[in-house]
């Protein structure tokens, strides 16, 4: 008796200056893939809704606070983001000239269309760990969603983002008691260390519960004022 297997479509494949970029269409879920490696898909998004809920809810009742969104991927954190009007300005920096075109005008087109033709939205083609050390602008939250977590980087160039330096480049574009946030699929005392050693207060944990194992983790730290 013979089995048949469903494999992935592949829609779209890009060399970018980073590597292989990939993007899958697994029944009815659409998939990014980095260099052989699952990144996300279409199948939930609570963990990005609440990456960006809970960098909003430690602002407490600021006024139209502005969030820096690291990763534009499949668009849940920007979609979420623009569907709350309390958010002041949602700038997101995607490095992956391909991820940003598969929401102008491609698959991804139908997660992200609202929030992109909203004009809070501002898209920024750009390396996160280069724009966080360059940029002149400042926010009041930074929401990273780049890797799978501090230890678990898409490309080794990441790494330095959860650093002392690269967090204290993470403090210089947050404002005065300004928030963290990081998402990560797995727990990392030794990150919590690392932002109480740079400098952050309030640093937490949050768990996200997923249908099938381990929860999802969102780090949070508070950059002093």
């Amino acid at each position: 008796m013979s089995t048949t297997y469903d494999i992935p479509e592949v829609l779209d494949r890009r060399e970018g200056p980073h590597g292989e970029v990939v993007l899958r269409r697994h029944g009815s879920v659409l998939q990014i893939i980095a260099n052989g490696c699952f990144l996300m898909d279409t199948s939930d998004g609570r963990s990005e809704r609440l990456l960006v809920d809970a960098a909003l809810n430690a602002l407490d009742d600021r006024p139209a606070p502005r969030v820096l969104i690291g990763g534009l991927g499949v668009g849940f954190s920007l979609a979420h983001a623009a569907a709350n009007p309390r958010w002041g300005g949602i700038t997101v920096v995607e490095r992956e000239r391909a991820v940003i075109d598969w929401h102008l005008d491609g698959p991804l087109s139908g997660v992200s269309r609202d929030a992109l033709a909203d004009g809070r939205t501002q898209i920024v083609e750009a390396d996160l760990v280069d724009y966080v050390n360059e940029t002149s602008d400042t926010f009041d939250a930074l929401c990273l969603d780049i890797d799978n977590g501090p230890g678990w980087t898409v490309t080794d160039g990441n790494a330095g983002l959860y650093s002392m330096a690269g967090l204290a480049s993470c403090a210089r574009v947050l404002r005065p008691d300004g928030v963290l946030a990081v998402w990560s699929a797995q727990p990392s005392p030794e990150f919590e260390g690392t932002l109480w050693n740079a400098g952050f207060r309030h640093v937490r944990t949050e768990e996200i519960p997923v249908a099938r194992g381990v929860p999802d983790i969102v780090h949070l730290a508070v950059r002093p004022g």
